[in-house]
């Protein structure tokens, strides 16, 4: 049995249905996962949103310095931080109204996951959309 925060339905619903992905620790440094993922998500008709404390635009998009500074819905909440940080970023996707948080790659933190999910939200960890998209993304 897979974990709970690997549902594929879940998956294959956020990777579906979200088209506006904030992702969290987004920088202009081309080598960083978060910079590459962004560009897959973007090259396949998702919106990204740079979320990061220099707010930097990145792959053409203007970034935010929180979540709570961005002035438009969000579907997604993508994290590219640490375990011990990523708690907050679920917080601050419940106080947005995101419909969905996916911690990246050795992100986990069960607590947040509980929190997010009692909150409604579907919840993704340990993961990585790029990877997920060829099983479980839209065709």
């Amino acid at each position: 049995m897979t974990e709970p925060w690997g549902d594929p339905e879940k998956i294959r619903r956020i990777l579906a249905d979200g088209e506006t992905w904030a992702v969290v620790g987004l920088s202009d440094h081309p080598q960083r996962a978060a910079h590459g993922v962004a560009r897959f998500l973007k090259q396949h008709g998702k919106r990204i949103v740079p979320v990061h404390p220099d707010a930097p635009t990145v792959h053409g998009e203007q970034g935010y310095a929180s979540l709570a500074d961005i002035p438009f819905p969000v579907d997604v909440v993508d994290v590219f931080r640490r375990s011990e940080a990523a708690g907050e970023f679920a917080d601050a996707a419940v106080e947005i109204g995101a419909k969905a948080v996916w911690f990246q790659l050795d992100v986990i933190d069960e607590a947040a996951y509980e929190r997010a999910t009692a909150a409604g939200l579907d919840v993704v960890m340990d993961r990585c959309p790029a990877i997920e998209w060829p099983a479980h993304g839209p065709r």
